[in-house]
């Protein structure tokens, strides 16, 4: 099974689901309905990328992290491993935690007892729908966002890359990637929070 960004419904991924939507989806998964699991892979892979990308720094683990991510979703989902799916968000949520985990812990790059996952493991269920909300939040004002202030702040934010580095990619002065990085951080975090109140 080989998951590719697109696949699945277009414009699947910018909705947010309501608890009965995402009951009613992993019922259908479960009844393996193919069209459901597209459904799921359309609306969940892009999330699940960039929640790697910012984990790992590594574009290419966070596709591979993704792909197990889906993969073990749906095998859970068609086998009735979901007890609440209404919460079908965190669920996915919380699987790809533990598989971005098990990545990097198999390269090494996270000590063998995570203090985040101890704390995570305790927390209620509805504490990882919160953060999936707000990952959405995020998303939407992202894309709201100048095309090229968007892509600035991406190469910074989860790239890492410096001013100069992402000036010499995009033929700017680096005074001038420091300027937009700047005005759009500032215009996410105040849509951020203006949606969140909304």
């Amino acid at each position: 099974m080989v998951f590719r960004p697109g696949d699945g419904k277009a414009g699947a991924a910018g909705a947010l689901l309501s608890p009965l939507d995402q009951k009613s989806l992993a019922e259908r998964v479960h009844g393996h309905e193919g069209a459901a699991e597209d459904e799921l892979v359309a609306h969940f892979r892009d999330r699940i990328v960039f929640l790697a990308i910012a984990r790992t720094r590594d574009p290419e683990m966070a596709r591979d992290v993704a792909q197990d991510v889906l993969v073990a979703v749906l095998l859970a989902l068609r086998s009735g491993q979901l007890r609440e799916p209404e919460r079908l968000a965190g669920f996915v949520y919380g699987t790809a935690r533990n598989v971005i985990n098990n990545h990097l812990r198999n390269r090494g790059r996270l000590p063998p007892q995570d203090p985040m996952d101890a704390a995570a493991d305790v927390a209620d269920p509805a504490d990882a729908a919160e953060q999936a909300e707000r990952l959405q939040l995020v998303q939407r004002s992202l894309a709201a966002l100048d095309p090229l202030d968007r892509k600035i702040l991406l190469l910074t934010m989860v790239a890492g890359l410096k001013p100069g580095e992402i000036g010499a990619r995009l033929g700017l002065k680096s005074e001038v990637v420091r300027a937009r990085k700047s005005r759009a951080l500032k215009k996410t975090i105040e849509r951020v929070r203006r949606l969140s109140r909304s």
